[in-house]
C-alpha cells in the first residue's frame, strides 16, 4: 500500500467518525467524504513534499478535511435536548430524540448565516432559546413518544 493510499483511508476515516457524531445529515454523501479525504489526502502530501513540518502537513489537511464542518446542527441541537429536556426522558434516549428534532429545528437553523465559528457570537444565544422553544412546543403537542 502506498503512503497516499494509507492517508486517503486515514482521512476517510476521520471524516466519516466527525459526520456521523456531529453531521448525520452528511454521514452518507459518498461523493463528499470521497472528494473531501482525497483532498486532504493530496494537501498532506503536497505538503510533505514541500518540506513542511508534519504537525503542518497535518494542520494544513485537517483545514481542507473539516473546512465549514465545525459549526454542527446536531450538535447544537443535542446541546439543547440535553441541557433542556434530560430530566425529561432517560440518558439513553437523548441522543436519539435529537435526531428525531433534527428535521422540526431545520427551520430555524435557516434564519442564521451558520459559519464555522457562530457558536462564539451573540446570535448562537438566541438560536439555542429559539430552538429550546420549538422543541417544547413540539414535546407539548406530540409527547415525547
Amino acid at each position: 500500500m502506498s503512503t497516499q493510499q494509507k492517508d486517503l483511508s486515514y482521512f476517510r476515516l476521520r471524516l466519516q467518525e466527525h459526520l456521523n457524531s456531529s453531521f448525520p445529515e452528511k454521514a452518507n454523501d459518498q461523493k463528499f467524504i470521497d472528494q473531501r479525504s482525497s483532498w486532504a489526502a493530496n494537501a498532506y502530501e503536497g505538503a510533505f513534499r514541500s518540506g513542511n513540518a508534519i504537525d503542518q502537513c497535518n494542520e494544513i489537511a485537517n483545514y481542507i478535511l473539516f473546512e465549514n464542518l465545525h459549526f454542527s446542527k446536531f450538535d447544537t441541537i443535542f446541546q439543547v435536548v440535553c441541557n433542556e429536556f434530560d430530566t425529561l426522558m432517560a440518558d439513553e434516549e437523548l441522543r436519539p430524540f435529537a435526531f428525531k428534532m433534527f428535521p422540526v429545528c431545520e427551520p430555524v437553523f435557516a434564519k442564521y448565516k451558520l459559519t464555522d465559528d457562530f457558536a462564539y457570537g451573540y446570535e448562537f444565544d438566541v438560536l439555542y432559546t429559539e430552538l429550546t422553544g420549538t422543541i417544547a412546543i413540539w414535546i407539548e403537542e406530540n409527547g415525547l413518544q
